[in-house]
């Protein structure tokens, strides 16, 4: 049997119905949804490509475009944590540095994966025919799949936790769901 008591007690934290937290999921859910159908449009179709004269020049542009709606993401996750309410006994110096660790580690595997990568491995280069060597087996690959998914849950997370917010951890479990269904679509 499952005390769903401390969920009840964070939902109270939280108004579902605020704009701005639902502007949060909707960014949240966007992104993946973005980059995943227009990577399989590209591989199907190479329109991108043709336009821009190139499977780099395309690759390139898609991986900018995808970096500025996770700026937008990053934003309104943000501005709805702070139109919440904090909950009162996690605003404390054990909580913010607890979620600085949590984004700290994140962060790592975010800029590692990255660094692994590439800016076309990183950003689907595969979809335009841009392929590597070999698949990266390396740090932080070793540790875990998709590391650059679950590294940004984490700063999530951790930045949630920072600001004591209820919203934040309920907006962090779209961003894991969120992850996780691109996960599945993406295999």
């Amino acid at each position: 049997q499952v005390d769903v008591a401390a969920m009840v007690q964070l939902f109270g934290y939280v108004d579902v119905t605020d704009t701005g937290f639902i502007v949060a999921v909707l960014s949240i859910a966007f992104n993946p949804l973005f980059w995943n159908v227009v990577a399989r449009w590209e591989h199907k179709t190479q329109a991108l490509s043709k336009v821009f004269g190139s499977p780099h020049a395309a690759c390139y542009c898609l991986g900018v475009a995808i970096l500025v709606l996770n700026c937008v993401r990053s934003h309104c996750f943000t501005e709805a944590m702070k139109s919440q309410p904090k909950l009162e006994g996690w605003d404390c110096h054990w909580t913010y540095y607890s979620g600085l660790a949590i984004s700290a580690v994140g962060t790592l595997f975010v800029i590692s994966s990255f660094l692994a990568l590439g800016f076309t491995g990183t950003f689907l280069g595969d979809y335009f025919g841009i392929l590597m060597e070999e698949k990266v087996t390396s740090f932080p690959f070793s540790v875990l799949d998709n590391p650059m998914y679950w590294g940004s849950t984490a700063i999530y997370l951790g930045w949630s936790l920072m600001h004591a917010s209820p919203a934040g951890l309920l907006l962090t479990a779209v961003v894991a769901i969120s992850y996780t269904i691109a996960v599945l679509y993406e295999g």
